[in-house]
């Protein structure tokens, strides 16, 4: 009399269960693509505070007072990219930052943190010194507007070299922040391939093979 399977063996098909059946190509793991992720939120992030500080650095900073022959007094608006330019040109190396993070290894990633950090203290030094002395910071655009260099009066300041600031001190942080954050792009964690290591086994299989012998008769352990 021919025994009958046990209810596991008969409720899984032999094929359909069988690990790799088919020869598909395994998923690509869930922690690889969470740090492929995390990666693209940096990128992101130094995208978005390169864009920021660009525009920071295009509308107007300060507003002198000039004299004219034929007008008199006149007001000459001062942006940051004339005041500060080094401000759009750290933004610059921002984007070029977060371009080389999306590609850069291991070590890579160390030289793209400094690069961040020394461009947010290049935007915050650079803002700072123009706003310590405004005068010296506007004369020569006063000059080419009215063709005399003499300020007449005081320099207006408007709030938005302090923006510039504020977005070279979050470069910096930002910059701090990076080797830490990079060490999660590395490779999947362990508890993962420790969740993955039990569909490498044969327990079906196994078991399948005994039952295939005890069908023909013979003694599977």
């Amino acid at each position: 009399m021919t025994p009958q399977p046990p209810e596991g063996a008969r409720a899984t098909p032999v094929d359909a269960e069988a690990p790799g059946a088919g020869g598909s190509s395994p998923a690509v793991p869930g922690p690889t693509r969470r740090a492929g992720g995390r990666r693209g939120r940096a990128v992101l992030l130094l995208l978005l505070l390169a864009g920021a500080t660009a525009v920071s650095a295009l509308p107007t900073w300060f507003v002198a007072h000039g004299t004219e022959a034929l007008h008199g007094t006149v007001d000459v608006r001062v942006s940051g990219t004339d005041a500060a330019p080094a401000v759009l040109a750290a933004a610059l190396v921002l984007a070029a930052s977060a371009l080389a993070a999306a590609l850069v290894g291991r070590a890579g990633r160390w030289v793209v943190a400094l690069v961040v950090a020394v461009a947010g203290v290049l935007v915050v030094a650079a803002t700072i010194g123009v706003v310590r002395d405004p005068v010296a910071s506007v004369h020569e655009a006063v000059a080419g507007a009215t063709g005399v260099g003499q300020v007449v009066g005081g320099v207006t300041t408007t709030a938005w070299p302090w923006v510039a600031v504020t977005l070279g001190a979050v470069a910096v942080v930002v910059g701090a922040w990076l080797p830490r954050a990079a060490r999660a792009w590395a490779r999947p964690s362990r508890r993962h391939e420790q969740a993955a290591a039990p569909a490498r086994g044969a327990e079906r299989p196994d078991e399948r093979s005994a039952w295939d012998a005890l069908s023909r008769g013979e003694d599977p352990t």
